[in-house]
């Protein structure tokens, strides 16, 4: 995925390390990431989920904290209140350069970080939390033995996730000042809560708490068999996935105006992203798709494949068609499915095939057919699906005109 690096001044004047991810096309919206504790903007977890969103045409913005990866200032200085500040002045910088983000992301303490700094960022319409702990001060029980002596000495070095850390007295401080619930009681965006009931390292009870607390809407969705740094690709994958879909009820959808200006056929955009062997983007006016091979064919299976959209064009237009027929005649059809399959055949094994040598193309496709219909009215839907407009275009010669840019 092409994006920019870049500095911002943080909330003590120090340069932060941020990397803006972009979409291939136009961005549908923009997104704020904050990452989790220790961890840093390239954590795993974060660039995946960045390339789910940017792939589904919503930018990322995710920066590192004070004293975190390529960024100025020294971690000990920070705190909940400073990474709040921070996020405010990231969302800032995107409005001045941008466009406000419309998406709030944050991952374990980062999704507390979030949820205190939407309040600040008034363009934000939904927020999603990934493994956040409902008090900022939970994430003391990672050096809970070294508490009494930060107490007493005012900085002690820690030891978190195998790599050294100084944690001040004002940490401690700061993060025991914030009501975190009261917050969100008064959020007043679209809040979905992403959680796993095996996370060992912030509990499933958290999630209750912010889901509790929070007003309507919200949603929660369980990361079932993932751990808390979300360490299996598939895992921020779906992620991504979900929270995409999620947002766009409500982020800003595109202008009626600008979705009738054109009244032709609209055009298909595919792209390779460079991310694996296979992987494109495919974008259809202002929806954003992947396509992929399956791993048995040197792929990453990110997306369907060439065929399956293949499929996936008859299949929709076929249901569609019979849709539209049984409206028209107010036929007691209460829903269609049609379950397609490609494969290649000998042409001589087909009778009816004008073609009696070397190999052909064969489409499968078995439609089943609900609702309380007598077997005429079967047979006539049967009879309409063939008249589905793809499915005239694929039986019928198709003429391709390739043309290459200057």
């Amino acid at each position: 995925m092409p994006n920019e690096r870049f500095q911002f001044s943080g909330s003590d004047g120090q340069q932060l390390a941020a990397t803006l991810d972009l979409p291939d096309t136009d961005p549908s919206a923009y997104a704020l990431f904050a990452h989790c504790f220790t961890c840093g903007k390239d954590v795993l977890a974060a660039k995946r989920i960045a390339a789910g969103l940017t792939a589904k045409g919503i930018a990322v913005l995710r920066f590192d904290f004070t004293g975190l990866g390529a960024s100025e200032g020294e971690f000990a200085n920070s705190t909940f209140s400073s990474n709040v500040a921070d996020l405010v002045l990231a969302a800032d910088h995107l409005r001045k350069t941008r466009k406000a983000p419309a998406l709030l992301i944050g991952h374990s303490l980062g999704g507390a970080a979030i949820l205190a700094a939407a309040v600040q960022i008034p363009e934000a319409k939904a927020v999603v939390t990934i493994a956040a702990p409902s008090d900022p001060a939970h994430v003391t029980h990672l050096f809970a033995d070294r508490i009494k002596d930060i107490r007493t000495q005012g900085k002690v070095e820690v030891s978190l996730a195998g790599r050294p850390f100084r944690i001040k007295r004002e940490f401690l401080d700061d993060i025991a000042e914030h009501n975190l619930m009261a917050q969100v009681a008064k959020l007043h965006k679209a809040l979905l809560i992403m959680h796993s009931p095996t996370d060992d390292t912030v509990g499933i009870d958290n999630a209750t708490h912010i889901f509790v607390a929070a007003k309507h809407p919200k949603s929660f969705i369980s990361l079932a068999g993932a751990d808390h740094l979300l360490t299996q690709k598939s895992d921020s994958a779906y992620v991504a996935d979900v929270a995409a879909s999620w947002a766009q009820r409500y982020l800003e959808p595109v202008s009626t105006a600008a979705a009738t200006e054109d009244k032709g056929p609209r055009s298909v955009v595919v792209q390779e992203t460079r991310r694996s062997k296979f992987q494109q983007t495919v974008t259809v006016g202002s929806h954003h798709l992947l396509a992929d091979e399956p791993v048995s064919s040197g792929g990453e299976d990110t997306g369907p494949g060439p065929y399956d959209f293949l499929l996936a064009a008859l299949g929709a237009c076929t249901s569609m068609t019979m849709r539209l027929y049984a409206d028209r005649k107010s036929l007691p059809l209460d829903r269609v499915t049609v379950t397609l399959r490609h494969s290649k055949i000998y042409a001589q094994d087909c009778a009816e095939c004008e073609t009696k040598t070397g190999m052909l193309d064969q489409i499968e496709r078995v439609i089943t057919i609900d609702g309380a219909l007598d077997a005429e009215q079967r047979q006539k839907l049967m009879e309409i699906a063939d008249k589905c407009p793809v499915h005239r275009t694929l039986t019928s010669e198709v003429r391709i005109v390739t043309h290459a840019t200057a």
